[in-house]
């Protein structure tokens, strides 16, 4: 079984082309920050917004870093918290290490455009070590949870929530190996669902991992992942929550399937398919495309889901030519 949803081109520009950034929808923007257009050089840290229209394509503000700003850096994910937009580390510098901070997050007030650098409230306290291409998700309001990614050398499975009023950090049972980076998690109801990702040798799939936040365990559901009753393993993709006809759906789509040799300087096989997964009743179900405009397939772009629930935004990215893009779409689901 499937559903239809609806793709439009929101914006194309040349100043959005990257690949490996952030993407967030806060109001009506969507806000765009890192990433790189060439491999290993970040594109800089000023803030992309893109406005959400309807009927016509919008234009691109990009507006300065202020005095107080991140280092420009590629494979950081953003999360969304109180209005306001979360980033933890990445990798930046000339040697694209991962970026140490000390277990601080970088907050955007959209409403000043000004970021600051959160530490956490104790210095001497336990906090994630620095790493790219991790995931992250929020409940929307005061945790922030990280999970995974790339530090100096291997990969990593733990998981860490940091409260951002009483600036703490706690760390939380470590999710199913293996040990990813390019996985993808999503907060619904009490519970982060985690997917796919790269273990250094093979895409993980068929399998959708769920944190109890109240019962602080994890637990498996088991799929086929063949095209036909699951998405394909992949990396490098998305898993944002949706809400369809009042019903609550988790979203994955694109991604990166058989890596390139380059690693992170090449594209592999590129995906184009989207899924949902009925969170009440389980399943995957195909989402079709209602018309012509569908966007190219694509993995390491960003996605985020619009305020009210139902639609998604989608920005960039790397295609199989190993092209950066430059395009906005959204996907409405009702």
């Amino acid at each position: 079984m499937s559903f239809i949803a609806k793709w439009t081109r929101v914006a194309s520009s040349q100043r959005l082309y990257r690949s490996s950034q952030a993407v967030s929808v806060v109001g009506q923007n969507t806000y765009i920050f890192g990433g790189e257009l060439k491999p290993r050089e970040p594109v800089g840290n000023e803030v992309d917004v893109v406005a959400i229209a309807n009927g016509s394509e919008s234009s691109v503000q990009t507006l300065p870093a202020p005095a107080e700003a991140p280092i420009p850096r590629v494979g950081s994910p953003s999360t969304t918290a109180n209005g306001n937009i979360w980033i933890f580390s990445g990798r930046g510098g000339l040697e694209m290490r991962p970026i140490e901070e000390s277990g601080a997050l970088w907050r955007y007030d959209v409403g000043s455009a000004k970021w600051s650098l959160v530490k956490p409230a104790d210095s001497a306290a336990p906090y994630p070590a620095g790493r790219s291409y991790h995931c992250v998700t929020s409940d929307g309001k005061n945790k922030v949870f990280v999970h995974s990614g790339c530090p100096e050398s291997g990969r990593l499975s733990d998981l860490w929530v940091f409260d951002v009023k009483a600036r703490t950090w706690s760390e939380l049972p470590s999710a199913p190996a293996p040990a990813r980076g390019g996985a993808s998690v999503a907060y619904l109801e009490e519970k982060v669902y985690r997917i796919n990702g790269f273990d250094g040798n093979t895409e993980q799939g068929g399998a959708l991992d769920v944190f109890d936040i109240s019962a602080s365990s994890w637990s498996t559901i088991s799929y086929t992942p063949d095209g036909v009753q699951g998405p394909e393993a992949r990396s490098v993709s998305t898993l944002l929550p949706v809400v369809v006809r009042g019903k609550g759906y988790l979203v994955t789509m694109f991604g990166e399937r058989d890596p390139s040799s380059l690693g992170h300087a090449g594209a592999g096989k590129m995906l184009s398919d989207a899924w949902a997964w009925d969170v009440e009743q389980g399943g995957w179900q195909k989402i079709a495309a209602a018309g012509d405009a569908t966007p190219e397939p694509r993995g390491w772009f960003d996605a985020d889901v619009v305020e009210d629930g139902d639609a998604i935004l989608v920005h960039g990215g790397l295609n199989e030519d190993n092209k950066r893009l430059g395009d906005v779409w959204k996907l409405d689901f009702n």
